[in-house]
């Protein structure tokens, strides 16, 4: 009797044998499993860690003795904590710090002087007692003797625990506290603004035959061609304080809420406008149809078929518009001036104040919000699939001059808005010395005379972006495609979507601090990773993982599965299925996702903000670095550079699509 008929008779289900492609494909699923685990979730879980890490001066632990003039020690030893009961030096929310905080031990006598020919004892009553006498460390009991001159240079080190004390002393702060209301404020308004103009301008293109739709669409999407610090800077020139539209601001300042406000809008609009034209592209032309036979008006027909229609669609916009600006650095770095949120604070917390635990502490209350929208986009996104229909019709507008027209003024109205910001910005790269000197110059693309890295900044970025595009394509599709042919095994495929979905919910200054507690430990062995190029490459085909995978999903299920199984019946290996095939068939979507990676490495400025060295800094940052500095004007310049760069790769990649798919892709016209 064989094994299988054993199995039958006895009762137990039969087991299919793997073959050595289902080997091959789970083991390279693992393998780009355990990347994310390493890229994502355990940095993820070093900052979570960090954020309870509370350090405090415990001053129990130092006790000092001092001389009188002759040197003698006659008076009895007292603790800095009775000395500080005594004479009230420091209150108890002093005593709390970070890793690096140092309290001097003279603070604890008021009438020192280093000049005094008296003497100081200090020993530690434990040996938890960890001090510093200039750089050299010292602890334990044993008394150290100093002279007055050499004790001024001492100082008390805090003690390391777990708690929540840094949640504590955060939601305690109100200046730190009122970050939460003004993101959450500026994002609900930045949201209804952006939704509503991108329906309007989405409905003008998907219901109307007004005349140059193309141009249109192209204009609305060059906001993501540009870091988001660049409509904050085209803003500083319009209203500033030598701004040449000021007036029009009727004495408010558009440094704060209104200037992060229109700058938001500026950057999130095309985000938003893509998914609604999506939404309201799949509309059934027989619902309006039955509108028309019913006699319903206009107006009806809007409220009771097109709104219901891409309700999901304008919700999902508004969750992915909500996740942007909540999350954004750039803009609000750039013109919010004192007007407080919450990626900045983690910034300022971390390069300001050296203050790591309480950056990981805002970047934990960040990841709320965001993880928040993230899951009521994924929701919404499930139920818009759920309301395709294989019998629809698509909808086709009319012809009405009166609507049409009117939908190309409103276009016109938001595309001088788009295009009359990047706009300034070249004119403002061009200028000499604003605005004073308004003659044009090459001047400000003099970077190398600049604060900020140079033209080497504008060829790392470049380079970044190109490993980006090359490394992140190769590992997402095969990725995507392990995930989506691979036989069974379906609690792996399904830890493994869940790894790839999640980077799309961590914002980037989440992310970039993240790695700093994970890859900048020295017991990691992938230390050596930080501070080079491979990291910042690493960090941004992460944080760019979720949209591209979703893309080589979506790709890969339009493809039957009989090639696998022809490819089986053939005894053909996986891979040649995957390159003489799947690949050639998906070719769309791969030279998608290359661009995609491309234009976002070149734009990003959140993600990598903690993690360039002195030879890896990059544009994006560059242009942070130089408005930081005062030079706005070449911070403008090197912002028109990314944006000129990501308009050439995209017309390359135009190009490219049109000659190499004409070749792949001529199946699909038959």
């Amino acid at each position: 009797m064989t094994r299988a008929a054993e199995r039958v008779s006895s009762g137990r289900p039969l087991r299919a044998r793997l073959g050595r492609d289902d080997i091959i494909m789970r083991g390279y699923m693992t393998v780009i499993a355990v990347y994310l685990v390493v890229a994502l979730a355990l940095p993820l879980w070093a900052m979570m860690s960090k954020s309870f890490s509370t350090y405090r001066f415990d001053l129990r632990l130092y006790e000092f003795q001092v001389s009188d003039e002759a040197g003698a020690f006659h008076a009895p030893p007292v603790t800095a904590h009775e000395l500080n009961q005594r004479l009230r030096i420091a209150s108890s929310a002093d005593l709390a710090t970070n890793a690096d905080g140092r309290l001097p031990a003279t603070s604890f006598f008021p009438d020192f002087s280093f000049r005094s020919p008296v003497k100081y004892r200090i020993r530690g009553t434990s040996d938890d007692a960890v001090y510093l006498v200039g750089s050299d460390r010292t602890s334990g009991t044993q008394w150290v003797e100093l002279s007055s001159n050499e004790f001024r240079r001492v100082m008390l080190r805090p003690v390391a625990g777990r708690g929540l004390d840094n949640y504590s002393t955060y939601f305690s702060t109100p200046s730190l506290f009122h970050s939460i209301e003004n993101s959450l404020f500026i994002a609900f308004v930045s949201t209804v603004i952006t939704v509503t103009l991108a329906f309007g301008f989405a409905y003008a293109l998907s219901r109307s035959c007004m005349p140059l739709k193309p141009v249109f669409r192209l204009v609305a999407v060059l906001p993501i061609l540009v870091p988001s610090l660049l409509p904050g800077i085209a803003l500083v020139y319009l209203f500033g304080n030598q701004g040449m539209l000021k007036e029009l601001l009727l004495g408010h300042s558009i440094y704060g809420p209104i200037g992060i406000v229109i700058g938001s809008v500026f950057f999130t609009f095309p985000h938003a406008m893509i998914i609604i034209t999506t939404a309201l592209a799949i509309s059934d032309a027989r619902l309006y149809e039955a509108a028309v036979s019913l006699k319903a008006s206009k107006w009806k027909t809007f409220w009771t078929v097109t709104i219901p229609g891409a309700r999901y669609g304008l919700i999902s916009a508004a969750f992915v518009v909500f996740n942007l600006v909540i999350t954004d650095f750039g803009l609000p770095k750039v013109i919010g001036g004192q007007y407080n949120m919450l990626a900045v604070d983690i910034y300022k917390q971390v390069i300001g104040q050296q203050n790591f635990e309480m950056g990981a502490v805002v970047s934990v209350v960040l990841l709320v919000p965001a993880l928040i929208a993230f899951a009521v986009d994924r929701f919404v996104n499930k139920r818009q699939v759920a309301l395709l229909s294989a019998r629809s019709v698509p909808y086709a507008p009319q012809p009405s001059r009166r609507f049409d027209w009117l939908c190309f003024g409103y276009c016109a109205l938001i595309a001088v808005f788009l295009v009359g910001l990047v706009a300034v910005c070249q004119f403002a790269a061009l200028v000499k010395f604003w605005p004073y000197d308004l003659s044009l110059s090459l001047r400000n693309y003099a970077f190398d005379l600049m604060d900020g890295g140079g033209w080497d900044s504008y060829y790392n970025s470049i380079e970044m972006a190109l490993w980006t595009a090359v490394i992140g394509t190769f590992v997402v599709f095969t990725g995507a495609y392990m995930v989506e042919k691979t036989k069974g095994f379906d609690s792996g495929r399904s830890l493994f979507q869940l790894l790839a979905m999640l980077p799309m919910a961590i914002p980037g200054m989440v992310l970039g601090l993240a790695y700093i507690f994970f890859f900048n430990n020295p017991s990691n062995p992938l230390n050596a990773l930080y501070g080079t190029m491979a990291i910042l490459v690493i960090c941004t085909v992460t944080h760019f993982y979720t949209v591209s995978h979703l893309t080589a999903v979506t790709a890969l299920k339009q493809m039957d599965r009989e090639f696998e199984s022809v490819a089986a019946s053939l005894k053909q290996p996986f891979y040649k299925l995957l390159s003489r095939v799947t690949v050639p068939v998906c070719l769309p979507a791969v030279l998608d996702i290359s661009i995609y990676l491309f234009v976002n490495a070149m734009t990003t400025v959140s993600a990598v903000v903690f993690l360039y060295a002195p030879t890896t800094t990059l544009a994006s940052v560059a242009v942070l670095n130089m408005d930081d500095a005062g030079d706005i004007a070449p911070a403008a310049a090197m912002g028109m550079m990314i944006f000129y760069t990501n308009a050439g790769a995209r017309l390359v990649h135009a190009i490219l699509s049109r000659g190499v798919l004409a070749r792949t892709q001529a199946w699909r016209a038959r």
